[in-house]
């Protein structure tokens, strides 16, 4: 990203947080933020929402894509204080608030069929019962939670092995486990804000980065990109949260309308999704068609999903008992589901 782009975005997201300090919205708007581009997966759920909303109360939601608003951890600070009534971040951002969150980066844990994971989301005791304790301690009231599509890595080289990616820094979001993750698989994970993503690829700082299949096309991974490969190690979820103060004074019928209107977006979101991580490949394809895109043979996953281990063991000593407790409980509720 050059000097100029940074400078006009960060001036525009600071103009967007001062409208609206001084708007200070009426309580007939709700504003919600969150991490992509209004037709990407959470941009589909956050209108589904909307339309929900809007349909059904005399509210008015008001949607912040990616960049509007700052990067993640400034939206998260505008929802916890109260600017934004609800946000949309992937537990990757809040793994520091809430450390538990990191169990979804926990290698080839979560399986990639999207109904299995739907059932799953919509189901789970540790993310439906045990989660929300966890983010109430943060002032948020979890609403609901998501997947996004399988993880696929972009680097320059053919990634088949461990070894493949060794010395290769992997831009990855600031996430202690997950960096724990691609060091075990063998590369040199690198934190880095998003916005600074593709111009670290375009100029050699990074060599990789990873992202749900539908994102390395929006957000045109793949022009610095000369290699896609899916090794099934994981499957992109986000949370979507809402103020804990403006939660508790809604009305009990302005709080139902809340959670119909998730959970309708969240069946939407799993339709919407079908297909949408092989009508990304062909879209690459067709935009770059030299591009190589690879899918990992269960033979050569292997070595990955044993390296994976280890991050699991890391994962309950950085969390403890918690942790321990909302893993296993992960594991027994994804059984129910794919068994």
């Amino acid at each position: 990203m050059t000097t100029v782009v940074k400078r006009t975005f960060t001036a525009l997201a600071t103009t967007s947080i001062l409208a609206l300090s001084a708007t200070a919205a009426t309580a007939d708007t709700w504003r919600y933020a969150f991490e992509e581009a209004i037709e990407d997966v959470q941009g589909v759920f956050a209108t589904k929402f909307k339309e929900e909303v809007e349909a059904n109360t005399d509210h008015t939601v008001q949607l912040f894509p990616y960049g509007t608003l700052g990067e993640s951890a400034d939206t998260m600070e505008q929802a916890q204080a109260g600017i934004l009534q609800f946000v949309d971040q992937s537990p990757g951002f809040t793994g520091s608030l809430i450390p538990e969150a990191q169990v979804f980066f926990v290698p080839y844990l979560l399986p990639q069929d999207t109904q299995e994971l739907g059932e799953f989301f919509r189901t789970s005791k540790a993310v439906n019962e045990m989660f929300p304790e966890l983010y109430a301690e943060q002032g948020l009231e979890l609403l609901t939670m998501f997947p996004e599509g399988e993880v696929c890595v972009t680097t320059q080289e053919p990634v088949t092995e461990p070894a493949d990616l060794n010395e290769v820094k992997v831009r990855v979001m600031t996430n202690p486990l997950l960096v724990e993750s691609y060091q075990a698989f063998g590369a040199t994970p690198t934190p880095l804000p998003w916005g600074e993503v593709y111009g670290a690829l375009q100029t050699g700082i990074i060599q990789g980065q990873e992202n749900p299949m539908f994102w390395n096309w929006s957000a045109n991974m793949y022009e610095v990109s000369e290699v896609i490969t899916c090794m099934g190690h994981s499957n992109f979820t986000t949370a979507v949260m809402a103020n804990q103060e403006f939660y508790d004074g809604l009305s009990d019928e302005e709080q139902q309308v809340v959670q119909n209107a998730i959970d309708v977006a969240f069946d939407h979101i799993i339709d919407y999704q079908q297909g949408l991580h092989e009508e990304s490949i062909e879209k690459i394809k067709e935009a770059k068609p030299e591009i190589e895109i690879n899918v990992l043979s269960e033979e050569q996953r292997q070595p990955f999903i044993e390296a994976g281990e280890k991050v699991e063991d890391r994962f309950i000593e950085m969390t403890g008992d918690s942790g321990k407790k909302i893993l296993d409980q992960m594991k027994a509720d994804l059984e129910a589901v794919t068994e």
